[in-house]
């Protein structure tokens, strides 16, 4: 069964450089492996503006690339109220980052706002933890493990 129309998924963290950009990284190489770049949009956004115009870490970089995963051109951007609209899903890495998407859009009729770790085997959206902010702990291949299982299991779910 083809797809009828495209799947809009935004990935959103506290500054744009490491999880969000990881997340949309990862996801379309999980879109493109499957042959199915038509059927979705993906990119990514912060919920603060302290990196914006910035490029992805260097340590989000290095993960990708020793994960075989294509590093997209990227300068951190702001997500935006008015685009609330535009997404399927709104996908955040953590509490903090729920707390900032409530402030800039405090309402989810379309039920788009979902943690990324409830995608992730054995949990829900009040289950799921946190994904750690490697801008801080420095722990990319943490952040990569949790990342990505939220992104197959994300993925598993919208496939047809």
């Amino acid at each position: 069964m083809r797809r009828s129309r495209l799947t809009k998924i935004l990935f959103v963290c506290h500054g744009n450089i490491c999880r969000s950009y990881m997340a949309q990284c990862i996801l379309s190489e999980l879109v493109r492996r499957a042959g199915q770049e038509g059927h979705y949009l993906i990119d990514s956004a912060a919920t603060s503006s302290e990196e914006i115009g910035n490029t992805a870490h260097p340590g989000a970089l290095r993960k990708l690339k020793e994960m075989g995963i294509t590093c997209l051109s990227h300068r951190a951007r702001r997500f935006q109220a008015q685009e609330y609209k535009s997404w399927d899903y709104i996908v955040y890495m953590d509490e903090e980052n729920y707390w900032g998407l409530q402030q800039i859009h405090p309402q989810d009729p379309n039920h788009a706002y979902h943690k990324l770790l409830a995608f992730a085997d054995g949990h829900t959206e009040a289950t799921a933890p946190d994904v750690a902010d490697p801008w801080y702990t420095g722990d990319f291949d943490a952040a990569w493990d949790d990342i990505y299982a939220g992104c197959v299991g994300l993925f598993e779910r919208l496939e047809p």
